[in-house]
């Protein structure tokens, strides 16, 4: 006889669903997640709406994303970026270079390269 553990249920954040939700919702219906992992902050999921739109959350872990991709009506999990996924995303909304930009993206000044004396002859 085997004395195997159910595995445990995964806490879902809601307000990460809710708002993932309201993206597929918005953006025809449909999307595909890329999951990411980025190290201690957790694992990212990357969103192409069926219009090519972009967006993203960020999770805890590996667990919490995949139950997020399978909670979700309309969301399938890509394994990786491929053409077909990357020839429909486009990221062309003026507020996502911004967004990406962070604050550089409202400076009018910006300081002098440190490295502009290697390059000041080229």
């Amino acid at each position: 006889m085997s004395t195997t553990d159910a595995p445990a249920a995964v806490k879902v954040p809601a307000e990460v669903e809710k708002s993932i939700a309201t993206f597929v919702a918005a953006h025809g219906g449909s999307a595909t997640a890329v999951l990411q992992y980025v190290g201690e902050q957790g694992v990212r999921i990357t969103l192409v709406g069926s219009d090519g739109i972009m967006g993203d959350r960020v999770v805890a872990d590996p667990a919490t994303a995949k139950a997020i991709v399978e909670r979700i009506d309309g969301l399938t999990e890509a394994d990786e970026w491929n053409r077909e996924l990357v020839s429909v995303a486009t990221p062309t909304m003026p507020t996502h270079w911004q967004k990406m930009a962070g604050w550089v993206a409202k400076q009018t000044r910006f300081p002098k390269a440190r490295n502009a004396d290697v390059f000041a002859g080229a």
